[in-house]
């Protein structure tokens, strides 16, 4: 699979409006027990990530991931950088995410950066 492939799967499962939708998207883009390491916290499973994005989408409905540029991988490894955009392309937030991939391309665990913080959030109390 190739990093464009795997990007446009991360992204379209953070983008995905129905429960429907999520759930499949998860089992195509991350391995069981997938871990998710972010200032928010750690996560562990699909399902712990669907609730997390769903709360954040009900504080901020029109929230969409979009990808800042072309992902960079090597190895196991690849660099995705971000950004969330709300209403009509306000920015929200920008980070980079560090995919740890199986051989198949699937997404075993992330290590989520913010590279921008929204205004008001405070990351030392992460």
């Amino acid at each position: 699979m190739t990093e464009l492939e795997i990007a446009d799967r991360y992204t379209a499962f953070w983008n995905a409006s129905t429960d429907e939708d999520q759930q499949r998207l998860a089992a195509l883009t991350f391995v069981d027990g997938v871990e998710y390491h972010a200032p928010i916290g750690v996560l562990t499973g699909a399902q712990a990530m669907i609730g997390f994005r769903q709360e954040f989408t009900s504080h901020v409905p029109t929230a969409r991931l979009v990808a800042r540029r072309v992902p960079e991988r090597h190895h196991d490894r690849m660099r995705f950088q971000w950004e969330i955009v709300v209403g009509d392309e306000e920015s929200f937030a920008t980070g980079t995410d560090v995919l740890e991939l199986d051989r198949d391309g699937r997404i075993s665990s992330v290590t989520s950066f913010l590279d921008r913080a929204p205004e008001g959030f405070e990351a030392a109390h992460h």
